[in-house]
């Protein structure tokens, strides 16, 4: 199966959505299951709630997935597996002090050359091991060979021992660390391709020295994305931009179906401008995704979302808006001339329905309006209105347009009356209430 495994300990990431997005296209390509795998094993910086909202999002997508489990779960096994390692002699225990290890690092910055574990507990005798008090955490030995992969859409790596290191599987309190833990779970739920951001290239060689260690052969793919940068800054998109939030994203307005759109067109060639997920099953290949960074442009999600509000039906689009009439739905395609998002069309028409007490320069008109109004039968065409109004007030011109458009609208400019009031003539009473 594939899996996606966010950690709960902060937003969702347009670049983790984009994985999980891509993780449900090839499980429905492969007619493979797609795994949710919650990585809560760092309780120091884990959100309480944030693994509902990832769920909740999800949902909210239509990324399909057969179950979720928490990694948490598994603490058990990753003790347990790490045990065997220790017990294989291919993994040792390591009662450097935090303060030797630092001395260690600060050594290797001054030399100008990457921090590698010493080695120097690798090689204790048991006998030594038994009478030290230490505390001691439990390093897996670096492999004895080069470590090789190929990544089905950047190609071809391989990292030398010296690269993968003795790295740290069980902390002091024997809980695994992320590459451990990561590792053990793919082992564990027979996971066959691993889809991920290329900031976990190098954990990659990591994980295969775990599972090789432990006579796991079982070849599993890897594809890691290229990041997703800012357009203005050239750099990968980080916490402080708020684009990069998933739920930012949501709340502002764009439309799931937008959001998945676009995310799948960054860095690849799509046979069409505007699709749905279900369309992109058909024809998507991760293979052809393009190896360069992808830059986030926010006008082009723009453009994305307001095509896709112009084919929403007009009576879930005004649910959408927190309204269930047809007819504002059609009101709120009429503002697509001048809104691409569903929280700037609903600020339109919640200004519709506030109450508006005067208009300045046009005290007298505004007054003499409301009170027409408020007396007026129920009329059917912008037309009879007009002359209802000019027959009881005497006003014309500007002096009836701009306070008129100021009452039904709450706007001194925008789309022609005569589009809108059709649409809101059955609300003309609430509109201008006093």
């Amino acid at each position: 199966m594939l899996r996606f495994a966010p950690s709960p300990t902060g937003d969702m990431h347009i670049g983790n959505l984009r994985v999980a997005i891509f993780n449900h296209i090839l499980s429905k390509q492969n007619n493979e299951e797609l795994l949710i795998r919650i990585e809560d094993t760092d309780k120091q910086r884990n959100i309480e709630g944030k693994d509902k909202e990832i769920l909740e999002l999800l949902q909210l997508f239509s990324i399909d997935y057969s179950r979720v489990v928490y990694q948490s779960e598994n603490l058990k096994y990753h003790t347990q597996l790490g045990m065997k390692l220790l017990l294989d002699k291919k993994a040792f225990n390591c009662f450097c002090s935090d303060e030797a290890l630092e001395k260690d690092r600060q050594k290797a910055k001054e030399e100008g050359k990457p921090y590698r574990y010493s080695g120097f507990c690798e090689d204790i005798s048991d006998e030594a091991k038994m009478y030290c008090d230490a505390p001691f955490v439990v390093r897996i030995k670096k492999p004895t060979s080069n470590i090789k992969f190929t990544d089905l859409v950047k190609g071809d790596f391989e990292y030398k021992p010296f690269d993968v290191d003795s790295f740290v599987i069980l902390r002091q309190d024997k809980t695994p660390t992320y590459n451990f833990a990561c590792a053990v779970d793919d082992m564990l739920y027979d996971i066959s391709t691993v889809i991920r951001g290329e900031d976990h290239l190098s954990n990659t060689p990591k994980q295969i020295h775990v599972r090789d260690s432990l006579g796991y052969d079982k070849q599993i793919d890897y594809i890691h994305l290229p990041l997703i940068l800012n357009i203005e800054t050239g750099k990968k998109m980080s916490k402080r931009d708020n684009s990069s939030s998933v739920k930012w994203l949501i709340d502002e307005g764009y439309l799931p179906v937008a959001i998945a759109n676009y995310l799948v067109l960054l860095g690849y060639n799509t046979p069409k401008e505007v699709f749905t997920l279900e369309e992109a099953i058909e024809w998507f290949d991760i293979s052809k995704v393009s190896k360069a960074s992808p830059k986030f442009d926010i006008s082009k999600l723009r453009f994305l979302n307001k095509e896709h509000l112009k084919t929403i039906d007009e009576l879930r689009l005004s649910k959408i808006l927190g309204y269930a009439d047809k007819e504002l739905g059609t009101l709120a395609k009429i503002y697509l001339e001048e809104c691409s998002t569903t929280k700037e069309i609903k600020a339109k028409l919640d200004k519709i329905f506030s109450k508006k007490d005067s208009l300045e320069n046009f005290e007298d008109e505004f007054k003499l309006l409301k009170e027409c109004l408020q007396k007026a039968p129920f009329i059917d065409s912008f037309d009879e209105l007009k002359k209802y109004i000019t027959q009881n007030t005497g006003l014309k011109g500007k002096k009836l347009f701009m306070p008129l458009r100021y009452i039904l609208t709450g706007e001194t400019s925008g789309p022609n009356l005569s589009e809108i009031y059709p649409l809101i003539k059955n609300y003309i009473k609430e509109i201008t209430k006093w």
